[in-house]
């Protein structure tokens, strides 16, 4: 008989079902990890709610996930069955111009666990060993979950350049706001200045390292000139993903500021950008969203070494039976910066 295992399948978008499906076999190259603890996404977010992703239903969502190695498929050396690790969900060709640059969203073969193919909120998971990261045995499995909503935040903070001295604006303070803070004053970022509706969240922001909190929008630019002599900021991140969000960066970066794009925005949405003022103030904008490569191995050494404060991204807790509540429930608890499934 084929072996099985306990999934949550989104069969259709805002109903998951819980039931046994095949459990897979590693091939050649591959590794079965055996699933602990997997993280909600602002991602699995859209895709639950028919945003995003609808040509993948029916899917097993989940891409935030630690576990352990189950079993090794042919050829695959250097990995141990037993072993934590961590996995990137990004799986490019691993030859083509974009994999060779480390851009992998770019690849003409990419595929995305939980998004394009399915994921982890199940018992096991199949993947290729290239894409597995051993992790430390004495970090519990709710930090090593986190890893790969870190590593976002990593690669945004490399795209952008950001450095010691610099001000930013960080436009939303839900869980990956505060992850932009976090990194932002581990790297040495001045003044870090936070703006979200709400006053929780910015206060949670404000605990682990923003000097900033902004919870008027009407005030929001005059404050940010209040505290860079008048100029607008270095950098703003808009984090949110509404296109209003992205008008208003516009004005609170400096001439010569930087936008980092990342809170994702519904299909053909637009930014209006004033060419002529771009070119002659030399702005620029980039966008950045998944961390891959080198960004998941940076996250997991900041992880390991206490650099990011989780305590707040652990507290909800849900088994793999109550993933519909969990889900259900995840806009009406605004303090619970990340909901986690365990699979134990």
């Amino acid at each position: 008989m084929t072996p099985t295992m306990r999934a949550a399948v989104l069969t259709e978008p805002g109903r998951f079902e819980v039931t046994d499906v095949a459990r897979p076999n590693p091939g050649r190259g591959e590794v079965l990890v055996r699933i602990i603890r997997v993280g909600i996404c602002g991602t699995d977010m859209h895709i639950f709610n028919g945003h995003y992703a609808a040509d993948s239903l029916p899917l097993i969502p989940g891409h935030e996930f630690t576990g352990t190695i189950a079993e090794l498929g042919e050829g695959v050396a250097g990995l141990t069955v037993g072993a934590p690790v961590v996995v990137d969900m990004n799986i490019g060709c691993g030859t083509c111009y974009w994999c060779r640059r480390n851009e992998i969203l770019n690849c003409p073969e990419m595929q995305q666990m939980g998004i394009t193919m399915d994921g982890a909120f199940a018992e096991y998971i199949c993947v290729p060993a290239r894409l597995v990261i051993p992790a430390p045995q004495d970090t519990a499995a709710e930090v090593l979950a986190l890893t790969e909503p870190l590593a976002c935040v990593v690669r945004c903070a490399r795209k952008a350049n950001i450095t010691f001295g610099q001000s930013v604006v960080v436009l939303g303070a839900g869980p990956i706001g505060n992850l932009h803070v976090q990194l932002l004053r581990t790297i040495g970022a001045a003044p870090i200045i936070v703006a979200d509706l709400s006053k929780a969240r910015v206060n949670m922001a404000l605990e682990v390292g923003a000097d900033v909190g902004v919870t008027d929008p009407d005030q929001l630019e005059q404050v940010v000139r209040d505290h860079t002599d008048g100029r607008g900021a270095d950098v703003v991140i808009e984090s949110v993903g509404l296109p209003a969000l992205y008008k208003q960066a516009t004005k609170l970066a400096r001439k010569g500021g930087h936008i980092a794009a990342f809170g994702l925005t519904g299909a053909g949405e637009t930014l209006p950008v004033d060419i002529l003022q771009t070119i002659l103030q030399e702005n620029s904008i980039k966008g950045s969203v998944a961390g891959m490569g080198q960004d998941m191995h940076d996250a997991l050494t900041l992880l390991t070494h206490g650099r990011i404060k989780t305590e707040r991204f652990i507290q909800a807790i849900y088994p793999l039976d109550r993933i519909q509540e969990a889900f259900d429930s995840f806009q009406d608890r605004p303090t619970d910066l990340k909901t986690q499934i365990t699979m134990t």
